[in-house]
C-alpha cells in the first residue's frame, strides 16, 4: 500500500504544480498589502480542498458523465500549459481581478496552493499511484506550504528572485515531464 517512490513521484508532482515557492512574490505582496497571512488557516483550508477533491472528484465527473482516463487527459494537458508557463514565462491561466482585492485566504488557499491545476492534477494522480501515496503526498506538501507561508519574507532575502526563476523553470520541465507520461498513457485508453 505505502510505496516510497509514489510517495516521492506524487510528492513532487504536486509540489511541482502547487508552486510555492513560484508564489513567493505573490505571498510576499499579500503580506505587504494586508499586513499579514494566515498560514495556518490557508493551509489547513487548502489541504481540505485538496482531500475533499480527491476523494469526492470522482462522483462529480460520473454525474457529468467522464471517465477518469479522459479527465487524466485534460488533467495532462492544463499540467503542460501549467508546465510551459513556468518554463516559458507566459501566462496562459489569467486570474480573476477580483481575487486579488479579497482577503488573503482567498488567494492563498485557492486558487494559489488548491486552484484548478492541483485539482486536476489530483484526479490524474489518482489513475495512477494509490490514493494512501497521494494523501502522503498531499500532506508533504502542505507542511512546505506551511513552511514557505511562514519563512517567505526570509525566503525572499536568502533565495533572491533570480534564484526563484531557476526553481521555477526546472519545476517546470519535471511538470512537462510528467504531463507527457500521463497524457501518453491514457489516451487510447
Amino acid at each position: 500500500m505505502f510505496n516510497f517512490k509514489e510517495i516521492i513521484s506524487v510528492s513532487l508532482i504536486l509540489f511541482s504544480v502547487i508552486d510555492i515557492l513560484g508564489s513567493v512574490p505573490i505571498i510576499i505582496d499579500l503580506r505587504k498589502k494586508f499586513g499579514h497571512v494566515q498560514s495556518e488557516k490557508a493551509t489547513l483550508v487548502s489541504g481540505i480542498i485538496m482531500v475533499i477533491f480527491l476523494f469526492v472528484g470522482e462522483s462529480i465527473l460520473a454525474l457529468f458523465g467522464i471517465d477518469i482516463s479522459s479527465f487524466a487527459v485534460a488533467g495532462a494537458i492544463i499540467m503542460f500549459f501549467l508546465g510551459m508557463e513556468m518554463v516559458l514565462g507566459l501566462q496562459f491561466f489569467k486570474s480573476d481581478p477580483e481575487e486579488s482585492k479579497s482577503a488573503s485566504i482567498v488567494p492563498i488557499a485557492f486558487p494559489l496552493i488548491a486552484g484548478a491545476g492541483t485539482m486536476t492534477t489530483l484526479i490524474s494522480l489518482k489513475v495512477e499511484y494509490s490514493t494512501a501515496n497521494i494523501l502522503i503526498g498531499i500532506a508533504v506538501n502542505l507542511l512546505f506550504v506551511y513552511i514557505v507561508l511562514k519563512t517567505s519574507g526570509w525566503l525572499e532575502k536568502v533565495i533572491g528572485k533570480a534564484g526563484f526563476n531557476v526553481l521555477r523553470k526546472v519545476f517546470g520541465i519535471v511538470l512537462l515531464a510528467i504531463a507527457i507520461k500521463i497524457f501518453k498513457n491514457h489516451l487510447f485508453t
